[in-house]
């Protein structure tokens, strides 16, 4: 079974959404729901992942002789009957079983000691500032785009990260004060 990377999991869902699309069609879809914020996908990456899905079988190209302004119409995909088959387990694999988070956060939580609570307490802090902007940016995105008449497939993908983020605010805020109460312990005992 080929591997399939989180741009061409994107890449299939769009165009089964879109029935079928361009690249140009993908990258519009990208920009209007902000997925490039969130998803690390570019223009680059778009054709890429297109290039890849083809290859493996998983969507053909439907030519078209008709004209679009000066050039000719772009090539749009399709899935294939492989390709829908592809898309649909890795949906239900992503549900029940992918990731919550990316584990390099981690990584630096496991770290603190090497650096000194007032270093983690500064470096947390920005981490708030840092989750209050990207999650203020989502919303904004989100609210731009229909806000709550948007479709719940579409709603999800902008609530699910503001719900989170919300949480590891909630999160460092609470590791944050531990910190500066270890802190002031450590002050007033020496």
């Amino acid at each position: 079974m080929h591997p399939i990377s989180n741009v061409e999991f994107m890449l299939m869902q769009m165009i089964a959404e879109c029935r079928q699309a361009s690249g140009y069609d993908i990258k519009k879809l990208v920009d209007q729901r902000g997925y490039r914020e969130w998803a690390n996908i570019g223009t680059t990456s778009i054709y890429v992942g297109l290039r890849k899905l083809s290859d493996k079988g998983w969507i053909a190209s439907e030519e078209s002789d008709e004209k679009s302004g000066k050039g000719p119409m772009p090539t749009r995909f399709v899935l294939t009957e492989a390709g829908m088959v592809k898309l649909k387990n890795e949906i239900l694999d992503s549900l029940s079983s992918a990731r919550e988070r990316d584990n390099r956060f981690d990584l630096g939580l496991a770290a603190l000691p090497l650096i000194g609570k007032d270093m983690a307490i500064a470096a947390l802090r920005k981490r708030l500032d840092f989750l209050r902007e990207a999650s203020e940016g989502i919303k904004q995105k989100f609210e731009s785009q229909g806000g709550v008449r948007l479709p719940l497939n579409v709603r999800a993908l902008f609530l699910h990260p503001i719900s989170l983020m919300e949480s590891e605010q909630a999160f460092v805020a609470s590791l944050i004060n531990e910190l500066s109460k270890e802190t002031r312990e450590y002050d007033h005992n020496h």
